[in-house]
């Protein structure tokens, strides 16, 4: 089973409403789905409470354990939608979702007002790609509703830090608003930001080096499904091609240490992250056992 629910203490894992990630745990899935029209890939969108209910129960069956949703882009080029728009898109979906699927509902916004009426509307994840810094007011509805959250890391807009250096420094920026606001920190996953018009070789460079964001003490989630930097590298234009793309860079993203993968694909991201995951063990397996013999020579 995916996911041990809490009993005792594991270092570096994080508690997503139930579920255990990090910390040793499976790698955990989360299916993305959008209610807004404006998503980079059309191929997410749904248009009413019933094909998001549908989606989301199919992305279930096909090995996803979280399904996060979101009403508003934060692709390049993307203009901010009001505030009354996106809860008039949000949260009649997030009902829907609560009402109709037995798995936890992360809701994708920057916006302390939206993540408050989504977690009473029965959210109980909040995914800030602004890692607290959009709104002031957010990580105060986070702590005293007791919620889990992924932060991003973001300087002054989501996913602008570059380099692996940049990235630890938001995010370090990130956990220390969480200190200061009394979120408890088990229930924080973090996440480099991919994406967000950075450019290819930046996004490469920050896979290339996740291990080192484990130096933060706090499972790492990512999300690259189907992103530009997968179109620049392979001359794919259309995010609708970015298929086989996606799911060699999340089964690189496994075997560097990362805890949670946000897509558009569950069955067949499960597939590469289950694949990349056996080998990640049984390498460890393999150096535990050499580093045993050489003790006991």
């Amino acid at each position: 089973m995916v996911g041990k629910r809490l009993s005792g203490e594991i270092m570096g894992y994080a508690e997503l409403a139930g579920i255990r990630v990090g910390g040793g745990n499976p790698v955990v899935i989360v299916g993305a789905i959008n209610v807004g029209p404006e998503s980079f890939y059309r191929g997410s969108v749904v248009r009413s409470k019933a094909e998001a209910v549908e989606r989301a129960g199919t992305m279930l069956e096909e090995g996803a354990h979280i399904i996060d949703v979101g009403a508003m882009s934060t692709a390049p080029g993307a203009k901010p939608i009001p505030t009354s728009l996106e809860m008039r898109r949000l949260i009649p979906v997030v009902r829907a979702l609560v009402k109709g699927l037995d798995a936890p509902i992360s809701v994708d916004t920057q916006r302390a007002k939206v993540a408050e009426a989504a977690l009473e509307a029965g959210a109980s994840i909040i995914n800030d790609v602004s890692g607290l810094k959009a709104d002031p007011k957010m990580a105060r509805v986070i702590s005293s509703f007791g919620c889990s959250t992924v932060l991003m890391a973001a300087n002054e807009r989501p996913g602008d830090a570059e380099s692996i250096d940049e990235v630890m420094n938001a995010l370090r920026d990130s956990l220390s608003i969480c200190k200061l606001n009394g979120i408890d920190e088990r229930k924080v996953v973090v996440d480099p930001g991919i994406g967000f018009g950075k450019g290819a070789e930046w996004d490469l460079h920050i896979l290339a080096n996740l291990g080192r964001l484990k130096n933060l003490g706090r499972p790492i989630c990512v999300a690259v499904s189907r992103k530009s930097f997968i179109g620049r590298v392979l001359n794919l234009s259309d995010p609708g091609d970015r298929l086989w793309g996606s799911l060699a860079a999340t089964a690189i993203a496994v075997l560097n240490g990362v805890d949670v993968v946000r897509t558009h694909d569950p069955k067949e991201t499960s597939h590469a992250v289950r694949i990349a995951e056996a080998i990640r063990s049984a390498g460890a397996r393999v150096k535990r056992s050499g580093e045993e013999r050489d003790l006991a020579r």
